[in-house]
């Protein structure tokens, strides 16, 4: 886009604009992370911020934009004499979604390095970015390994590549901006806190302002040109804002009131580590010179609290982001003591970027009895609930750590936590002829491909002659993420003896898990008459666990409908994502009831999941005295395992679904 939208033209999005701002006053604070629904402006404001960023001086011709007063001495390109360079604008360098590590970091020619000794480098966008603006969009989606090099060459100010001893390194500063969608999963805590600041965006649901944000929209997109002449005066005053902002920030003061109030806040919301307290520090500090002032505030710090804690506090992916906005006034009164920085109160009505409290569980109300399963043979008749009579949403019982629920076999999915896969990270397996570039090289294997050949070459004791066609790649093996499919009983014969609570525990314990190991989970109930996908495969582990909060129960057990439900989602998901190998967690008693041979039913729609070579666990859900082990033949049709709840966290089962191939034998696929 040739005339990127006006900044200041920008409606409303308060939070956001101030945490890009902070960032162009003080990179130091860290970047900023960006979440919230789709359409709100994430993108457009982060490319708008470029058109207001000083111009910087770089090296004629380095690939690497060092700065001529004070040149990078381990520079590629260098070394360079300090004197003057030329202008140009601050670069705002996109990262896509599907870029390789290469790509983000540059590429070694391994090649050149072993036969003729020289540093053959090509420089990837780190080094683009390098004093400008790195924009990740979709940084939830991105490869763990991705973004722990992003993180680190964020936080260190230089980008590392190495090739089996020979390494590369340049500068690489930058102002860090990722924007996501919440939806579409999270990213892990530990990369959360390497973001400094992070703000949260939704449409706004005032009339007036919507009507704005549409006009505006409309006028830019007729003329692009026009309408940026038409904000050029308020874009010149806000550049030159920035500039100002940027010039006093070395005369700010932190006085000792000030830090005493961010230790406090930083202890009273429990967040791990020193990182918040420092981010806190250098994010007051840039507020205090974006106000043109050179000591640092109460409302300050308090603004800082709500930009740098949200992300830091949360004890578990469950926990909806926000801050209690009355504690954080409270500790910032109780620790309001003299000192020689600041002294206003907190501003009641300052800006808050804190979210929403989370939600509140549904009533603990335990269900009624449904009245009996008198349809399968064998069972006492106690009686029946009509079909859909629902009962209230159960409070879920408290989550716990499971065992590790694996797919057998060696797949090639995406790089995640869970089961044995092929990964570009990981123990080296062995070695292989590269496939188009070369990425991590085989030294070894290299070595006694080449030394063959050294006598026809004329080798002359110089070194080993190395050439294309002896290079091989070393073939790693790592761990992938799955597909996590749950099928969850919500029936009456669930309720009765008030165990959907325990249940859901355990559901929850399983979400939690898969969130770890980097999972995309779906969840499928029965109940009543049938059976409905109440969250389709994703990667907001989040959703699912919301999803099961008000999940109701009540109603007959159409067992084989949850089953012929999860075959349908599986194979319509091996055609979006086929390396993506599914794990059924099917949460139920066992028991069918409702309509003719229901038993008979579920146990032909099970054997369509072992057919098809799934792996499967059963969840047993049966509990009293008297137990019919009906979830255990279930998983023998299914060709998978069972366990009960208490199992489920016991020592006993570990490694319970790698055993699973030894029960289906040559059925069970492969990847």
């Amino acid at each position: 886009m040739s005339t990127p939208y006006p900044f200041t033209a920008i409606v409303g999005q308060d939070d956001l604009r101030l945490g890009l701002l902070l960032n162009a006053v003080s990179p130091a604070v860290g970047g900023v992370l960006v979440r919230g629904e789709k359409g709100t402006a994430k993108s457009t404001a982060v490319r708008a911020l470029a058109a207001l960023m000083p111009e910087v001086d770089v090296v004629s011709g380095c690939r690497f934009s060092c700065d001529p007063v004070s040149p990078d001495p381990a520079c590629p390109d260098g070394p360079h004499e300090a004197g003057s360079g030329v202008s140009r604008a601050a670069r705002t360098v996109e990262l896509p979604v599907g870029a390789s590590e290469d790509r983000l970091v540059g590429a070694l020619d391994i090649e050149r390095a072993l036969a003729e000794g020289v540093k053959a480098f090509e420089p990837g966008l780190l080094a683009d970015a390098h004093r400008g603006i790195l924009y990740v969009d979709e940084v939830n989606l991105l490869h763990d390994h991705l973004v722990d090099l992003l993180l680190d060459a964020a936080a260190m100010g230089a980008s590392y590549v190495e090739r089996e001893g020979v390494s590369v390194r340049h500068a690489a500063r930058f102002l860090l901006v990722g924007t996501m969608n919440p939806e579409e999963g999270e990213l892990r805590p530990q990369l959360l806190d390497r973001f400094g600041l992070t703000v949260e965006v939704s449409a706004s649901r005032d009339t007036d302002q919507r009507v704005e944000v549409v006009r505006r929209r409309l006028a830019y997109d007729d003329d692009p040109a026009g309408f940026a002449a038409r904000w050029a005066q308020e874009e010149g005053e806000l550049r030159e804002r920035i500039a100002a902002a940027r010039a006093l920030l070395p005369h700010v003061v932190l006085g000792d009131r000030a830090l005493r109030q961010i230790a406090a806040t930083c202890a009273a919301f429990e967040v791990d580590g020193m990182r918040a307290d420092i981010v806190m520090a250098r994010t007051a500090t840039a507020l205090a010179a974006w106000a043109g002032r050179t000591d640092v505030l109460a409302e300050d710090v308090r603004q800082a609290a709500l930009l740098a804690l949200p992300h830091r506090r949360r004890r578990n992916p469950f926990d909806a982001p926000g801050l209690d906005e009355d504690k954080l006034d409270d500790t910032l009164e109780q620790n309001s003591g003299e000192g020689d920085g600041g002294g206003d109160d907190p501003d009641p009505d300052g800006p808050g970027g804190g979210g929403p409290p989370p939600q509140g569980d549904g009533p603990d109300t335990p269900p009624q009895p449904e009245a009996g399963n008198g349809d399968t043979p064998g069972l006492p008749s106690q009686g029946r609930r009509a079909d859909g009579d629902e009962q209230q949403p159960v409070r879920a019982a408290e989550p716990f750590r499971t065992k590790m629920l694996s797919v057998p076999g060696l797949g090639e999915g995406a790089a995640g936590r869970r089961s044995r896969a092929r990964t570009e990270h990981g123990r080296t397996t062995g070695a292989r002829r590269p496939e188009g570039a070369l990425s991590k090289l085989h030294l070894a294997a290299t070595v006694q491909a080449a030394a063959p050949h050294q006598r026809a070459r004329g080798r002359s004791g110089r070194g080993l002659v190395v050439r294309r066609d002896d290079l091989r790649q070393a073939t790693r093996e790592g761990r992938e993420g799955n597909l996590v499919l749950f099928v969850v009983d919500a029936s009456g014969s669930m309720a009765a003896r008030q165990r959907m609570g325990a249940v859901k525990g355990a559901v929850l314990s399983l979400l939690l898990d898969a969130y770890q190991r980097r999972d995309k989970v779906g969840l499928i109930t029965f109940r009543g008459r049938g059976a409905d996908v109440a969250l389709p495969p994703t990667s907001s582990v989040d959703a699912a666990a919301a999803r099961l909060e008000t999940l109701p129960t009540g109603g007959r057990t159409p067992l084989a409908a949850g089953l012929l439900k999860a075959h349908d989602v599986l194979r319509v998901e091996r055609l979006r994502d086929p390396s993506r190998r599914p794990l059924l967690v099917v949460v139920t008693d066992g028991r069918a009831t409702g309509g003719p041979e229901p038993v008979a039913l579920a146990a032909r729609a099970a054997r369509l999941h072992e057919a098809e070579g799934t792996a499967s666990v059963v969840v047993d859900c049966e509990s009293g005295v008297v137990r019919l082990g009906l979830a255990g033949s279930l998983a023998r049709d299914l060709g998978g395992t069972a366990v009960t709840l208490d199992e489920l966290r016991a020592d006993s089962i570990a490694g319970l679904v790698r055993d699973v191939q030894g029960t289906n034998g040559s059925n069970r696929r492969a990847a």
